[in-house]
């Protein structure tokens, strides 16, 4: 049989309804009272738990919907990433036209299967039109994982591939619930703190958001920006898009995306997309960057230069390829550069070359750094690197509008994608940040429609930093759709918001403990970076 699933439109027409913040008083910004969040029915059981952690800083849970009753489970023919996949959090491969659909669903009915066609249907965004995904096959409900798992064996020796799924994670807009939401709170006018991001010992190895956090003796904290998982992607733990850390740019922008911006340590936080511009310069002349820290020739989530295959603008999840780079690497890297073919300078502390070594990659002298090059580009930095002579390199970020941005040492920038809110209105920008991908709707399905663990973060009116973690994947709470996360982003206040790392990087931090509830089945996930509240250490 068939039948439509709606995804989260109505969440969007709800949030018009109850129409914007009040606007701040005369007096001066003033945060917008509390209401209810956007999700499932009106009328849903809401609690709210506040407590201050240190002057400034709040912690809010919310629950809502904690006494709904238990949704269905189910089977959901796919073709997965596979338990060996090396993303855990990769979508699998679920939506089919119609007519395929369809004809699988008669073959598994021919088979003795309770089996049905869905055609999944998501809502309009900013940049996206939404309309049909695609058909999905499912197999059956169930009141318990335990008998759908049994049904799952059974397809299985029948030669089909799915896995157990929970209705309440499809993001129908008429689910009650629960979800499990956690808010801290940065007031600017009584905070003493601060609000740093950390990515450990070095960028090319992984952490935990836990461990960032007792390293640092911070307060709380969040995971924050995308990162390297795969090693045929990169180095595991490299940011995968802009990343600045105590003013310094480490990691080159994907370019156009949006990132969360915190200056002053906390007191000034907004939402940018940048873009940047590298050179490297000696002997009189001078030669493009390709990019910052990371391994050349592969470009995590695109978006990087011309010749760049498959595409120079962003694609989330992809990594795309270039042969011929320059790459700049700074000490924070890691106790060795990448190696492999081409040639690379390296240079002391004061920014003068010792060697040009070939094959490229090994330890950098003490405040020492290096230029890389592969390919086509090994020729064009022979020629600039001369041995006991300067070679300079030149970062610069720019913002959407252009204008150089010039980050403090208290300025933290963190990669995120894609915006949720922006001057208070929602704006859910998918297509401009990679997340629609041609001719793999399954994509969108996984990481956009369906719900999952989230973390986001933005500035209210009042000039507040929010930082949010939502938990999912799990029947005690369901997650959010990136639709519904702008939705509550919004109602919490929020005048600006993007999306961070979520799925089972999600973490909030909290006095040592972490107080959410990852998904990963083996717990908290390490992470590229974390963004952390220290305390007043005046």
């Amino acid at each position: 049989m068939n039948s439509k699933v709606l995804g989260a439109a109505t969440v969007l027409a709800l949030l018009a309804v109850m129409g914007a913040s009040p606007a701040p008083a005369s007096s001066g910004p003033r945060p917008a009272p509390a209401r209810a969040l956007p999700l499932g029915a009106v009328g849903l059981s809401e609690t709210r738990s506040t407590r201050t952690l240190q002057p400034g800083v709040t912690l809010t849970r919310i629950v809502r919907g904690a006494d709904a009753p238990a949704l269905a489970w189910t089977i959901e023919i796919a073709i997965p990433g596979g338990a060996t996949s090396p993303d855990p959090d990769a979508p699998p491969t679920a939506l089919k036209d119609r007519a395929s659909a369809d004809e699988l669903t008669a073959g598994i009915e021919a088979d003795g299967f309770d089996a049905r066609a869905e055609d999944v249907v998501t809502p309009a965004v900013a940049d996206y039109a939404g309309g049909s995904l695609g058909w999905r096959v499912r197999v059956g409900r169930f009141a318990s994982q335990s008998a759908a798992a049994a049904e799952l064996t059974r397809l299985r020796k029948a030669g089909y591939t799915g896995s157990a799924v929970y209705t309440g994670w499809d993001g129908d807009p008429a689910d009650r619930g629960p979800w499990r939401i956690d808010v801290l709170t940065i007031d600017p006018g009584r905070f003493r703190g601060g609000l740093e991001a950390s990515y450990g010992p070095d960028l090319e190895n992984r952490e935990k958001t836990s461990e960032l956090a007792a390293a640092a003796g911070a307060t709380a904290g969040i995971n924050a920006g995308f990162f390297v998982l795969d090693p045929n992607a990169g180095a595991p733990g490299d940011p995968a898009g802009v990343g600045v850390y105590g003013g310094r740019l480490l990691s080159e922008p994907v370019s156009g995306r949006p990132g969360l911006v915190v200056r002053d340590s906390g007191r000034h936080s907004t939402v940018a997309r940048l873009t940047w511009e590298g050179r490297v310069l000696g002997r009189g002349t001078s030669q493009p960057l390709d990019g910052i820290d990371r391994v050349p020739g592969l470009i995590r989530n695109c978006g990087g230069t011309a010749d760049d295959t498959p595409t120079s603008l962003p694609l989330h999840d992809v990594t795309c390829a270039d042969h011929d780079e320059l790459v700049a690497f700074t000490p924070d890297y890691g106790r060795q550069t990448p190696r492999g073919d081409g040639i690379e300078a390296v240079l002391d502390s004061r920014g003068r070359v010792l060697e040009l070594r070939s094959p490229r990659g090994g330890p950098l002298p003490d405040g020492g750094s290096s230029v890389q090059a592969t390919g086509s580009r090994v020729a064009e930095l022979t020629a600039l690197a001369q041995a006991g002579q300067p070679l300079r390199v030149e970062k610069t970020l720019r913002d959407g509008d252009g204008r150089k941005v010039s980050p403090s040492p208290t300025t933290s920038i963190l990669n995120g994608g894609p915006e949720l809110v922006r001057n208070g209105r929602l704006h859910v920008t998918p297509a401009t940040d990679g997340m629609v991908q041609s001719g793999n709707p399954s994509f969108y399905y996984g990481w956009m429609h369906k719900r999952n663990p989230r973390t986001f973060a933005g500035v209210d009116a009042a000039g507040r930093t929010v930082l949010v973690t939502a938990d999912g994947r799990s029947t005690d709470a369901l997650g959010l759709s990136i639709p519904e996360t702008a939705a509550v982003a919004r109602a919490l206040g929020l005048r600006d918001a993007v999306n961070l790392d979520g799925g089972g990087s999600t973490t909030m931090v909290v006095d040592g403990d972490v107080i959410n509830d990852p998904s990963d089945a083996a717990g908290e996930r390490p992470v590229g970076d974390a963004l952390l509240i220290l305390p007043d250490r005046g």
